[in-house]
């Protein structure tokens, strides 16, 4: 069992993104159970994949002013979730290619600690790199 010591970075691009709070990724790859007169569950169709992620970024970053361009401009980017230092994660690196922002919410207002903005995107190409 790894003794957790590894730390991740996400990219903007060739910027690293800092700081950061939360990066979720979802997967989402459908299949569709194929049934027949003479049989149940005879096969299965798969469906398009469709690649999403949120990520949670302090409103003192710049890359939330950068996204948020991004965002209202329509612009296409790319992220990479890397290992910047440690070797305990499973992966090398995501490499999340073609992104579009689907919502954003670049900065709320709070009465204490820093705003958040919250960015939810997709992906029309991810690559995984294993170790």
């Amino acid at each position: 069992m790894a003794d957790w010591n590894t730390r991740l970075e996400v990219r903007l691009g060739d910027t690293t993104i800092s700081p950061i709070a939360t990066f979720s990724p979802t997967f989402n790859v459908p299949h569709t159970v194929l049934h027949s007169i003479e049989a149940d569950n005879v096969g299965f169709v798969r469906q398009p994949f469709t690649f999403t992620f949120t990520m949670g970024v302090p409103a003192v970053a710049s890359a939330v002013a950068d996204l948020t361009q991004l965002a209202t401009d329509g612009t296409e980017f790319q992220i990479v979730v890397a290992e910047k230092k440690g070797t305990d994660w499973a992966f090398n690196a995501l490499k999340f290619a073609r992104c579009v922002v689907t919502s954003a919410n670049p900065s709320n207002v709070v009465i204490d600690g820093v705003p958040q903005a919250s960015f939810t995107c997709m992906a029309l190409s991810v690559t995984v790199e294993a170790p």
